[in-house]
């Protein structure tokens, strides 16, 4: 029988759970960056509000802090390329050279 050795399998998991605890740990951040940016911004309209809500000034860091939110989000939630269009790729580059 052609088994794999228990240490093998045991690196695939520890592998695996780094992998996992990695996303994780990433989703966790984002989690607080949009709890921080929906904290913050609600604060700076309230603001905006009490001051005699004229010139709506808060849409300039909502939209700055918006743009690195979306780029933090995609980071996290774009699905990482599959093993099958890594080797596709190293296999197009392979042929250029």
């Amino acid at each position: 029988m052609d088994e794999e050795p228990l240490g093998s399998i045991r690196t695939d998991d520890d592998t695996l759970r780094e992998q996992a605890v990695e996303e994780l740990r990433k989703r966790r951040e984002l989690a607080g960056h949009i709890l921080a940016y929906l904290t913050v911004n609600t604060f700076l309209v309230v603001i905006w509000y009490l001051t005699g809500a004229g010139f709506f000034w808060p849409a300039f860091p909502m939209f700055g802090w918006g743009i690195g939110l979306i780029f933090h989000a995609w980071d996290v939630l774009w699905p990482q390329p599959s093993e099958t269009a890594v080797r596709a790729t190293m296999d197009r580059i392979a042929r250029r050279s």
